[in-house]
């Protein structure tokens, strides 16, 4: 395992990250593992060297959080690990359930503690920016969280640059805790946060988290799988031509390769400059593999033109765009992937 400085912060964390959206309770969503079937994978994690380890408060409305905790416990050593958990997504249908305000964070950070079992966490992050509360209310909060030890460091996510520049200039103005990570969905058939978030996070000394490298499971070439057919995000965000195309050459990398088109894909993101560390939401210890097998997997020019050469400019994805994305073409194939232009490898 390779490990690396999160940001400017001293904190070191593994390059893999383990991802706990699919751990917690099926009745949540049908793709959802409970804690008897998760534990497998994050003691596989674990003994691969992982020590990073993402959570969020809304993932199973908060079982994912009380059945990760208790693994953990099982499992390793609370010091020697590095746990991230998110809060903003409504956790309930009463009004302040949801969002940054100062009352939902507080509440927040208390209840995803008690629900891990843990007396503080490493990383507390925004899920994603909140539009009605104002910047300087949560930040504020949030340094009251790590001044009072139940976080030691603050992290973003999934936002325009702007919007983190905004919060950034505000921790700057008030001597506040600053954003050591920002957690963004980055993969071969979504790169717009090259354009100015990743540039913007390097310049500020922020640390970048990928999830979602295998474009929420259509990079694996699985269409059959359980999250494939009932996660309707899939669709709407990479159900276009141009990510069709980007799986199929995927696909066909691997095939010369063999590997597995995961494996290919989690080395491509790996690759990039710019990136501290990519989750890994497993569904199998074997799965898990492929992401360990893609840190020593080095890509050649042919392979990255392959790999890169269908990807078009695209709207941004997060909560702001749902719904109202536009789908883009792709280019042609070249030398000696041009034969055979059919998605089967």
């Amino acid at each position: 395992m390779e490990y690396v400085r999160l940001g400017q912060s001293g904190l070191k964390v593994s390059r893999l990250c383990l991802g706990t959206m699919n751990m917690g309770t099926p009745r949540w969503k049908p793709w959802i593992f409970d804690e008897a079937q998760s534990e497998p994978i994050v003691r596989h994690a674990l003994d691969a060297g992982v020590n990073f380890i993402d959570l969020a408060d809304f993932y199973s409305t908060g079982v994912g959080e009380e059945v990760v905790g208790r693994i953990l416990r099982r499992l390793t050593r609370r010091e020697e690990i590095v746990v991230t958990t998110k809060v903003g997504y409504d956790m309930g249908a009463y009004p302040n359930a949801g969002g940054h305000s100062r009352k939902h964070i507080m509440d927040g950070i208390d209840g995803s503690l008690s629900r891990m079992g843990m007396e503080y966490v490493d990383i507390y992050m925004l899920h994603y920016f909140d539009v009605n509360t104002p910047v300087e209310e949560t930040m504020d909060a949030l340094n009251g969280i790590v001044r009072s030890g139940k976080a030691r460091y603050v992290g973003v996510s999934t936002m325009y640059t702007w919007q983190l520049a905004k919060i950034m200039q505000a921790c700057e103005r008030h001597g506040w805790a600053k954003p050591i990570n920002m957690q963004l969905q980055y993969n071969l058939a979504y790169r717009e946060e090259e354009r100015e978030m990743i540039p913007y996070c390097a310049d500020q000394g922020i640390g970048v988290s990928v999830f979602s490298p295998l474009a929420r499971g259509l990079l694996t070439g699985d269409a059959s799988s359980t999250r494939n057919q009932t996660d309707l995000f899939t669709a709407q965000m990479y159900g276009d031509e141009a990510s069709l195309e980007i799986a199929a050459s995927a696909a066909r990398v691997a095939a010369k390769r063999g590997v597995s088109a995961a494996q290919i894909a989690q080395a491509w993101v790996l690759g990039q400059s710019g990136i501290a560390s990519m989750l890994v939401g497993a569904d199998s210890p074997a799965q898990f593999d492929s992401a360990l097998a893609a840190l020593n997997t080095k890509l050649g020019d042919e392979e990255l033109y392959e790999l890169e050469r269908n990807y078009t400019p695209c709207d941004l994805i997060n909560d702001y765009t749902a719904g109202k994305r536009i789908a883009r073409e792709p280019r042609a194939p070249r030398d000696e992937f041009a034969q055979g232009k059919g998605r089967a490898a």
